[in-house]
């Protein structure tokens, strides 16, 4: 089975969804077999990329013991698939909560599909639900996006936290992959002072990469195309270019099986 790693926050609008998409795309991009699993009930990530939620979808996976694969779509990007988020998946709380193992089946569906991947991305709800759990469960790593701005710092301050309980009390073994500076605007001085804090109170933990803002960004989801697709040569695209090799490095990722085309153009 391949790396799995949840994209958490509970505060939105934090960039998550952008860069689940777009370190998937890049990933893909440099020859790794990727997944993304859209577990927020907006589909934010199945939208981006212009994936239709007919069919099965995430939903049906882990309240009706669907198998994942029958909710698996291709995406535009090559080496990159996606199993769709619902409206339905808001009632995620309701519905495990009475459903046997609930805080496993959405590692009992990864494990269904073997080897297929070498990347698994779950794409979670701003929340801290049974959602997120069965993500964190599943997984091998998470990543927090974060903006610098004060009410985002204590929030995140709150979470790790939260991680941190999760992980005695329930025995997850989730590493932190890293926090991810988003949305950053280096010309306000409280930006430069709020990232600041974080770099000093999370040290290593923080990636070297910052997301600035960029427009080239917000146009992507409109057109359903990663930010590498709708702008290559964009700051947002530089940025998460290095993501990627970050990402790579810190996962200790081997070299690709397979070259995708995307790949052996660049």
């Amino acid at each position: 089975m391949g790396v799995v790693i949840s994209m958490i926050n509970n505060k939105g609008g934090t960039g998550k969804t952008t860069t689940a998409v777009n370190l998937a795309a890049g990933l893909a991009g440099v020859g790794f077999r990727v997944l993304i699993l859209d577990l927020d009930s907006q589909a934010s990530a199945s939208l981006s990329l212009g994936v239709s939620a007919e069919g099965p979808s995430m939903a049906d996976a882990l309240f009706d013991s669907v198998p994942l694969s029958q909710a698996i779509r291709a995406t535009s990007v090559p080496m990159l698939d996606l199993a769709p988020g619902v409206m339905e998946l808001a009632n995620s709380d309701v519905i495990l909560v009475d459903l046997p193992g609930r805080e496993n089946r959405l590692r009992e569906q990864i494990g269904t599909l073997g080897n297929n991947y070498d990347v698994i991305i779950c794409d979670c709800p701003p929340s801290l639900s049974l959602l997120v759990i069965n993500a964190l469960v599943a997984s091998d790593h998470c990543l927090v996006c974060v903006s610098p701005d004060y009410l985002a710092f204590e929030g995140l301050i709150a979470l790790t936290r939260v991680i941190e309980r999760l992980r005695r009390s329930m025995g997850i073994d989730v590493h932190m992959l890293g926090i991810l500076m988003t949305m950053v605007n280096p010309g306000l001085n409280l930006t430069k002072t709020i990232a600041e804090k974080i770099r000093s109170r999370y040290g290593a933990i923080v990636f070297q990469c910052e997301l600035r803002r960029d427009v080239k960004l917000s146009e992507a989801p409109f057109h359903g195309k990663s930010i590498f697709d709708h702008a290559p040569t964009s700051a947002g695209a530089k940025a998460y270019g290095r993501l990627v090799q970050e990402v790579l490095s810190r996962c200790k990722l081997p070299a690709p099986a397979v070259i995708s085309p995307a790949s052996s153009q660049s």
